[in-house]
């Protein structure tokens, strides 16, 4: 396997490990009426590979799950992202 594929798939693993863990941390502060992670945050993780991570902590946790904003947005941006992932894979593969 090409090293740049192994650092894509390292990438993808880790920013969704960290979308999913910041659902938590933020459900967690929300139940204790803390400071809150931005919004911003989540979908900036999104965008940089991690939106099945924040998707999976969204529905794992109950965390954001009435947020039109959240329930649509961050699978519009992952599948966009992920479709555009697997163009550049097969352009470089072909």
């Amino acid at each position: 396997m090409d090293i740049g594929i192994r650092i894509l798939a390292a990438w993808l693993l880790l920013v969704n490990l960290y979308g999913f863990i910041l659902c938590r941390i933020d459900k967690t502060r929300a139940v204790r009426h803390q400071w809150r992670i931005p919004e911003k945050r989540f979908f900036v993780t999104a965008f940089l590979g991690g939106g099945p991570g924040v998707l999976a902590g969204m529905y794992t946790f109950r965390h954001k799950t009435k947020h039109v904003q959240f329930t649509a947005g961050i699978p519009a941006i992952s599948i966009i992202e992920y479709v555009l992932i697997i163009l550049l894979l097969w352009k470089i593969w072909r």
